[in-house]
């Protein structure tokens, strides 16, 4: 069978035994694409079937994008990776760290031993975690009247440091950060930024912080799956009218948008519509850039929102500039030194820069990690590298 034939079968079968309300999903190599597909429906209960165009919560599928504003401007020497990142956003100064509560249960902080940098932001060692991943986050936030992530209020961001810039892998609001950054530096919002020198030259037309009302009519709703393992959809979306727009988890977009980023990537940065990144930059975002560190599984601190994220003991995870790094090759197929990463809802993507191939994938399902969308990805992926290897 083609790649058309085995992927459309898993999919749709996939979305037939009710494993996932709707999945798009796509595959591309250096020169176009090599499949797309999309099955199910864009709302359990509603007629709307989902298509390739369907829109979706890409969630921290934002952060690669906020990464190469970063590093935009890291080529134009407006931007450095390891000088204080408070010379352009001097709040970043002002972050404490959390050393524990006292026993009224407010929280003990002091001055961090060393200052946050571009690179602590774009590798998440500066120390920031996720109300989500973190117990003492959720009591810092309840002690001190801090608003929820799902706010879009810039106070979400006012959150301490677990440990000291630098000294180990923690998933949090960096990139956030990195935004802000950005914005300080461009004088221009994210939004504006990303959509003048990545999102349009990338042709990324339906990515965007503020849905279209184009966008917002071939919108997916998220599903919540129960204990009981069923999905039910909710009304949960992202403020429209934010306080700030978050580098982090904040862009809706399409399976098909994503896909030319991943293109541009496998490229070493050239898109149709022009060079968004030099050669080196590629390579430099590619490479692992925290040393000694290695990415730790993420641990649920709210089980609405994520399930745990383990990663194979065997196969040691690293972090470049924009992207989780596998350090072997993985079962699917997947060339060791290759660039992953997902969003919150069950969306994920891979690129293979020694196969030459990636892929993105979306479903709109909570909590992350989920117990039947993930799977699915993997098997995706898998289908994708079989059928390589027998043309």
């Amino acid at each position: 069978m083609s790649l058309k034939q085995q992927a459309d079968a898993l999919l749709r079968a996939a979305a037939e035994a009710g494993d996932v309300p709707g999945v798009v999903a796509m595959a591309t190599d250096r020169q176009g694409t090599l499949y797309e597909g999309a099955f199910g429906r864009r709302a359990l209960g509603e007629d709307a079937p989902m298509t390739l165009d369907t829109v979706g919560l890409i969630a921290s599928m934002t952060k690669a994008l906020t990464s190469t504003a970063a590093m935009q401007l890291l080529e134009q020497g407006r931007l450095e990776l390891d000088g204080p990142a408070a010379q352009w956003l001097p709040e970043l100064a002002q972050v404490r760290v959390l050393e524990g509560f006292d026993a009224g249960g407010q929280p003990r902080t002091r001055a961090p031993k060393r200052p946050i940098t571009l690179r602590h932001l774009l590798t998440h060692t500066a120390g920031f975690s996720y109300e989500f991943l973190s117990q003492d986050v959720l009591k810092y936030q309840a002690a001190t009247s801090t608003p929820s992530f799902f706010t879009g209020q810039l106070a979400t961001l006012r959150l301490p440091l677990l440990f000291d810039p630098g000294e180990r892998w923690e998933y949090g609001i960096n990139l956030d950060w990195a935004g802000r950054v950005i914005e300080a530096v461009s004088g221009r919002t994210l939004g504006a930024y990303l959509g003048e020198y990545v999102l349009g030259p990338l042709g990324m037309r339906d990515t965007a912080f503020r849905m279209t009302p184009q966008m917002r009519a071939r919108k997916a709703k998220i599903h919540q799956r129960g204990e009981d393992g069923k999905l039910t959809p909710i009304e949960l979306e992202l403020p429209q009218d934010a306080e700030f727009e978050m580098g982090g988890a904040g862009l809706y977009g399409t399976v098909g948008d994503y896909l030319k980023f991943v293109r541009m990537i496998l490229n070493r940065g050239q898109a149709e519509g022009g060079r968004v990144l030099k050669a080196e930059t590629v390579d430099l975002m590619s490479q692992n850039q925290m040393g000694e560190l290695t990415v730790r599984p993420l641990k649920s601190a709210n089980r609405m929102l994520t399930n745990d994220f383990e990663l194979p003991p065997e196969v040691p995870h690293q972090w470049g500039l924009a992207f989780m790094i596998n350090t072997k090759a993985l079962p699917t197929g997947r060339a060791a030194g290759s660039l992953m990463w997902a969003g919150l809802t069950n969306c994920y993507y891979w690129i293979d820069p020694s196969s030459g191939i990636g892929g993105v994938y979306l479903t709109q399902i909570l909590p992350f990690a989920d117990v039947k969308a993930m799977p699915l990805f993997f098997a995706f992926e898998y289908t994708v590298y079989a059928n390589r290897q027998r043309e």
